[in-house]
């Protein structure tokens, strides 16, 4: 007689069932990926001692985020004796003295706009280096959750800011960033929030901070937009910091989401935290990210997806809003590592180059390359495309995307670009070798298993197709393996479809 299996979908996978395949997938959705050797260390501690390495991120020494690690004055508001200057060159109609004030203005946009392309690289260096990969991997969620651009606020500087607050809570807590959300100069000039004014609210802020922050669409109205923004009249903000103008604050009585009182921006967060709708918001957002993309209905869920959302819904209820025990309950549940969701991740730009990057162990290159390409195909740092973020899934994926993919792995690879080689090319030579140190000696020389190596390490499957053609290359290449060799077989193995997937 068979028997039915007791556990629960949201049971915690077992020790026994964490191997080498389930240790790759925890290391590209918690982080970019990681190196074969890296991968056998995770197997060797087990599901949760590998988990909480990842989470305990602060634990694992690495430089900080500075706040001089950029110049904070390119963008500075006039000084009291400028303002004056400029006030008597209009009075007087200096034309002279008014066209040097335009062209010192033009001067910093563009000394502001090499700094936000400084950022960028800066942000991109620290992706593919950090020893804390989960760290760097939620800094990029809330990025695309709270979503700024650079191309509205034209402030580096602030946007810097709002990257450093990102990484600093990035494993904290939810309900502490929303707080920070409405106080973030950043924020407040992207959603019009500095132009607020007690008799007239602007909208903007308060209704993102519901429908794409922290709520969804259906979970409020149209009234509690309306009072919400008269909660955050005077959120503003003087030069980087955070300024509450007590003279344009509504103090009158409001109602949000069935809370009333003289509510302002602190009140207007903890009445959307109250609601059950926002951990469950808040838990589709971070499932979506790391595990699969839901079906818009929670009756499409299946039965272990919702399962396991309602438990991180429990848990990020039970913990105040706490990330760190939602996204435990989700790296450790045995759905985490289901076909359910291995290998159905399309891996957005970022996590495709530096994932790269930090798995094969390519030289990083030329990183203004690296961000160029990012941009190409569809997810420039800094510059998401809306208030709502990267859409994310299909949507990273054409024929032209399908093309900038191919080129960049191969540039890593081997230095060459659609125009010619890279000039350091020669200089930052790939060894493609230490890849194989997870083989014995009499493995690294029979293509085979090399082959079959490879495949699991790169796309966690040997496709009959894929393993035909690396098995002809080999053939009229001489059949020997050499470092050549192995780079000509991840040049083919990056290019497959299977690779854009993780």
């Amino acid at each position: 007689m068979q028997q039915t299996s007791t556990r629960s979908p949201t049971s915690q996978v077992r020790p026994e069932a964490f191997g080498y395949d389930q240790a790759r997938h925890l290391l590209w959705r918690a982080g970019f990926g990681g190196t074969p050797e890296q991968v056998q260390t995770l197997v060797s501690w087990g599901p949760t001692k590998a988990v909480d390495y990842l989470l305990d991120a602060e634990k694992v020494d690495f430089r900080e985020a500075r706040a001089d690690e950029f110049n904070s004055s390119i963008m500075r508001p006039p000084t009291m004796e400028e303002q004056a200057a400029i006030r008597r060159a209009r009075q007087t109609q200096d034309e002279n003295a008014l066209a040097q004030v335009r062209l010192e203005q033009q001067r910093r946009q563009r000394d502001d706009r090499r700094q936000a392309r400084e950022v960028q690289r800066w942000w991109l260096a620290r992706m593919i280096e950090t020893p804390r990969p989960l760290e760097e991997k939620m800094t990029l969620f809330w990025h695309g959750h709270f979503a700024t651009s650079y191309r509205t606020i034209e402030d580096s500087y602030h946007m810097f800011q709002q990257n450093r607050m990102f990484r600093a809570h990035a494993l904290g807590n939810y309900g502490d960033l929303m707080f920070r959300i409405i106080r973030d100069p950043a924020m407040l000039a992207y959603l019009d929030n500095n132009d607020s004014r007690r008799d007239r609210p602007n909208e903007n802020l308060a209704r993102e901070l519901m429908e794409l922050f922290s709520l969804g669409v259906g979970n409020y109205t149209e009234r509690d937009i309306k009072e919400g923004a008269r909660a955050l009249t005077g959120y503003t903000f003087r030069d980087d910091e955070f300024y509450f103008d007590q003279g344009n604050h509504d103090t009158g009585a409001k109602q949000i989401l069935g809370v009333s009182g003289n509510l302002d921006g602190d009140g207007f967060v903890r009445a959307i935290l109250a609601r059950p709708a926002c951990s469950r918001f808040m838990c589709r957002k971070l499932y979506a990210f790391f595990a699969a993309e839901p079906p818009d209905s929670d009756r499409e869920l299946t039965r272990d997806a919702s399962g396991v959302l309602r438990e991180m819904a429990s848990d990020m209820l039970r913990s105040r809003y706490a990330v760190k025990p939602v996204l435990r309950r989700l790296f450790l549940s045995e759905h985490f590592y289901s076909p359910e969701v291995m290998g159905q991740h399309i891996k957005s730009p970022t996590e495709l180059v530096v994932g790269a990057v930090r798995s094969l162990l390519t030289p990083a290159r030329d990183l203004s390359i690296l961000l160029d390409a990012m941009d190409l195909m569809g997810q420039s740092l800094l510059f998401p495309p809306s208030v709502a973020g990267w859409a994310g899934g299909r949507a990273w994926i054409n024929t032209s995307t399908l093309f900038v993919r191919q080129n960049i792995l191969a540039y890593l690879l081997t230095g060459k670009r659609p125009q010619g080689y890279d000039p350091l090319a020669d200089e930052q030579k790939y060894d493609p070798a230490p890849l194989l140190s997870g083989l014995d000696e009499s493995a690294r020389t029979d293509p085979s298993r090399v082959i079959d190596y490879l495949l699991r390490f790169t796309v966690g499957s040997a496709p009959t197709h894929a393993r035909a053609t690396l098995e002809q290359f080999v053939a009229s290449h001489g059949g020997r393996v050499s470092n050549d060799m192995i780079t000509g077989l991840l040049l083919i193995i990056t290019a497959m479809p299977e690779y854009q997937l993780t």
